[in-house]
């Protein structure tokens, strides 16, 4: 005799519910990645995709182009927003958990000139803060910024795009609603900066070698995230994970390792076979050289230099916080991808 499954009830409901997209919603979270076409903002949308206790929603200025179709067809919902309009953020933001914040200084800096920048960085960096504020559903905010020089230097020295986003720190900081909710990151030194035009070994053909013209000196330690856009959605992820580490308003430093800048040439010559020479040039004459960009570069290496060890080290200064790492985050280097690996995946036929 057949005797009527007691579970079958049961397993029909669950069946049910995860077959409903809106009841999929109801027991995931949301997370919204600005950027999501980008270096950083690629970086979190792809460690979210393989997890999934999140739904991702990536923000983009124009869901038609490739990048943005290629995300679609990964499960992430594309969404059209300008940074510069503050309605747009906000239906952006709607019903989300958590968000990842970051602005881009050097699009508008290469066309409009770096004072300019300034400006339009922390329009955006406000609108964010401002719209993310005011989602009630919001439990974690991940602002993507940098150091102050200013307040590390004594106010001897700045860089712009540092100051543009640490701007914003201090408005968040006085947002009694949002500043719990933040965790600030540093982003480190990208790999993928040889790979710019001001930053990548020129062939020197009367040498027959490469040579890389920097404004500073060999020995000047230079804190690299290895791959960005491997390594900043693991530290993203870390970070949600563990908001008892990471909240109220902790930073954040995204690193894998330190390097001189002879270090750094030196293991671009070992994974390309291509000789290199380091040559330090004048800030002055690199910024002839290179006048979209050289000087921003310029400040921030001198900055460097000069700082040294203080050079990621501004709020722990002042504050007393200690300054959370990949060890503080449970992190190794066996989670992340380093300097090497990242110029080994990197494409250098070119130069």
């Amino acid at each position: 005799m057949d005797h009527p499954n007691p579970f079958a009830a049961s397993l029909q409901w669950i069946e049910d519910v995860f077959k409903s997209p809106e009841s999929l919603k109801s027991t995931t979270k949301l997370i919204v990645v600005v950027g999501a076409t980008g270096g950083q903002g690629g970086s979190v949308v792809s460690k979210f995709l393989s997890d999934t206790s999140y739904r991702v929603r990536g923000v983009t200025r124009n869901v038609e182009s490739q990048e943005a179709k290629v995300l679609t067809s990964q499960g992430v919902e594309m969404v059209t927003a300008d940074l510069n309009d503050y309605e747009s953020v906000i239906r952006a933001f709607e019903g989300a958990a958590v968000i990842f914040a970051v602005t881009n200084f050097f699009e508008p800096s290469m066309k409009q000139g770096w004072e300019l920048a300034m400006e339009i960085e922390f329009d955006m960096g406000f609108n964010m803060a401002k719209a993310a504020s005011k989602t009630p559903t919001l439990e974690h905010y991940i602002w993507s910024t940098l150091p102050n020089p200013r307040k590390i230097s004594g106010g001897t020295m700045t860089v712009p795009h540092f100051e543009a986003a640490y701007q914003i720190d201090n408005y968040i900081k006085q947002d009694v609603v949002l500043f719990p909710k933040t965790t600030f990151l540093w982003c480190a030194y990208y790999a993928s900066n040889l790979q710019l035009p001001l930053s990548t070994p020129n062939y020197l053909k009367s040498l027959g070698k490469y040579v890389w013209m920097q404004p500073t000196t060999p020995s000047t330690k230079i804190v690299c995230i290895g791959s960005h856009r491997d390594n900043i959605g693991v530290f993203v992820h870390a970070i949600i994970k563990q908001p008892y580490l990471t909240l109220p308003g902790k930073y954040v430093l995204a690193h894998y390792e330190t390097l001189t800048a002879e270090q750094l040439l030196s293991l671009w010559s070992v994974v390309t076979g291509k000789q290199a020479e380091y040559v330090e040039v004048s800030r002055e004459d690199y910024e002839r050289l290179w006048p979209h960009g050289g000087k921003e570069m310029g400040l921030m290496l001198r900055f460097w230099e000069e700082a040294g060890g203080l050079s990621w080290s501004g709020e722990g200064l002042v504050t007393g916080d200690k300054l959370l790492a990949k060890e503080h985050l449970g992190l190794t280097k066996r989670d992340l991808v380093g300097v090497k690996e990242a110029f080994e995946q990197m494409d250098w036929s070119g130069i």
